[in-house]
């Protein structure tokens, strides 16, 4: 006959332990892990819950899981009357207290702390169809990530499609529903960033803006020195290939300018004369002797020769020249500027129209400058804010493959060449703002393959433009500008600059380009006079205005 607990001591005492491990589950031991109740219970999971548990992981018997895929890794745990339900990963150190609820698709990294009454909802109920009740819409789930080392306090709700930074706390009671960015404390409804942990923000991104910058001043001339060629700048390529191209000596003498030089051994004066001499006396255009447009090509179809008028141009100003000719090319009445206009690549490669459009402001600015312009500029600011997409504040359509990532880096080029240029203000800037942080957090960040000099310029720059007008999301736009800063001075390879992308060579080009991502950052910041590199060609910040 079984006895009566009363009678039993050792059964009031394992009875007492294991109503303790519902509520305190850090009271868990080896004993506990490996008794055979416990593992009784993984394997029953393990069978209906699509479940994974690293040796050491512990689930209280009280706990609910009802998943379809759930990985708990080392020394993790879920207390009872937790409710874990969906298509769920906890890394490693993570602890679920009691009465919080993890649904939908979730993703922790290591040593995320969720604490009770925590509801952490990775998917959404369709509503948007007035006509149709709510509960027969479709579901949506975008997904929930959570990086290592965050801390979720209690009450909190954490919504579809967000993630949460490394580092990150979320306060008790807060309702986030954007995106965290790495070590923020959060809290309210919706979730704001109140500051951030450990040293000042501002104080960490100076400490990086001085030993980066302090890196790149000292080892420019070597940076410079390991892509020459004889005479010439190259691009040396993975496998050994030297690339050739005239961007490669205008990175150079833009990398010098912005620490206030010159590249050693340059002759200014013969340099000036050959980079003059590259422009078309007819189009005023600026061909790549390296790579001639095509046969039958009009010049103005041809993506180097309009760059060059950016990369030529602005070296040539740097070294304290102008243009040999006028820019005749853009000197166009209304109906044939506005027809060039409208047949750029707008609906399927919105990047390369808005690189079109830099190249047109670009050569307009050289014209009034140094020369005598016409109405085009009016007309081109005309059909700009004809054209802008009022929703998006962008120029130009998502694709299905990229989204939003032509029109935004489109964004940039366009922008960069007309009203950053001439100093006037961006149409519908607070829309611009939504559609360049929606389209970062839906590249994760550009995490990865895709976090290049390109897609960070890309972002960075239009934010900088944009909040000059209107202080809207700006905390958002900091911690990205924080985090680029950050990760920038990881990136530096000593004496080679940087690469483009993760995987690359270092170049001239990358190096150029991410000396000039973190100048932004750090004047989105208002901290630009920390760091040592000032870009002084295509991706000078000043404006030159419309009185010239």
């Amino acid at each position: 006959m079984k006895p009566h607990i009363a009678e039993n001591p050792q059964v009031t005492v394992d009875a007492e332990h294991e109503a303790r491990l519902q509520f305190l589950t850090w009271d868990r031991t080896q004993a506990d892990i490996d008794a055979p109740e416990h593992r009784a219970r993984q394997a029953h999971w393990t069978e209906v819950a699509g479940a994974r548990f690293h040796p050491t992981a512990y689930v209280a018997a009280e706990a609910a899981i009802f998943t379809t895929h759930l990985v708990l890794g080392e020394a993790s745990w879920i207390a009872g009357h937790a409710l874990v339900r969906g298509d769920v990963e906890f890394g490693a150190h993570c602890t679920v207290n009691p009465y919080a609820m993890i649904s939908g698709k979730v993703r922790c990294g290591d040593g995320v702390r969720i604490a009770s009454h925590v509801s952490i909802v990775g998917f959404n109920h369709g509503f948007d169809d007035p006509n149709m009740p709510i509960h027969k819409q479709k579901h949506e789930t975008l997904g929930i990530t959570i990086e290592d080392d965050v801390w979720i306090g209690a009450n909190a709700v954490v919504l579809d499609g967000v993630t949460v930074g490394k580092g990150a706390v979320i306060a008790a009671g807060a309702v986030v529903s954007k995106d965290v960015p790495p070590l923020a404390i959060v809290g309210g409804v919706p979730a704001k960033v109140v500051r951030y942990r450990g040293q000042s923000a501002r104080g960490d991104a100076v400490s990086s803006l001085g030993r980066l910058g302090g890196a790149a001043a000292a080892q420019w001339p070597e940076v410079l020195a390991r892509h020459r060629d004889g005479d010439a700048y190259v691009s040396r390529e993975a496998d050994g290939t030297v690339r050739r191209s005239a961007r490669h000596r205008n990175d150079a003498i833009e990398i010098a300018a912005g620490f206030g030089a010159v590249p050693e051994g340059l002759d200014v004066e013969a340099t000036l004369a050959e980079l003059r001499a590259m422009q078309d006396p007819v189009t005023g255009l600026f061909p790549d002797p390296h790579r001639p447009p095509a046969a039958r090509q009009a010049m103005r179809d041809d993506g180097l020769a309009l760059y060059n008028v950016l990369s030529v141009g602005y070296a040539i100003e740097v070294l304290g020249g102008q243009p040999r000719h006028p820019v005749a090319a853009v000197e166009l009445e209304a109906t044939a500027l506005c027809d060039w206009l409208e047949g750029l690549t707008w609906r399927e490669r919105a990047w390369s129209a808005g690189a079109a459009v830099d190249a047109i402001g670009t050569a307009l600015y050289y014209n009034a400058r140094y020369f005598t312009t016409g109405r085009a500029r009016e007309t081109l600011f005309g059909w700009l804010a004809l054209k802008q997409d009022r929703a998006t504040g962008l120029w130009g359509s998502p694709t299905a493959d990229e989204g939003l990532l032509q029109p935004v880096n489109g964004f940039y080029r366009l922008t960069r060449g007309t009203y950053a240029q001439f100093g006037l203000p961006v149409p519908n800037a607070e829309r611009a703002i939504d559609s360049v942080l929606l389209n970062y957090r839906n590249y994760g960040g550009f995490s990865g393959p895709t976090y290049t000099a390109c897609n960070l310029l890309d972002t960075i720059h239009p934010l900088l433009l944009c909040l000059r007008q209107t202080d809207y999301r700006r905390a958002e736009a900091e911690a990205i500008a924080r985090a680029v800063i950050a990760r920038a001075e990881e990136r530096w390879v000593p004496g080679q600059g940087f690469a483009f992308a993760d995987g690359q060579e270092p170049s001239l080009q990358g190096t150029e380009m991410w000396l000039s991502v973190v100048h932004l950052a750090a004047e989105l910041l208002g901290i630009a006079g920390e760091f040592a590199f000032v870009p002084k060609g295509v991706h000078r910040t000043q404006a030159v205005g419309l009185g010239l």
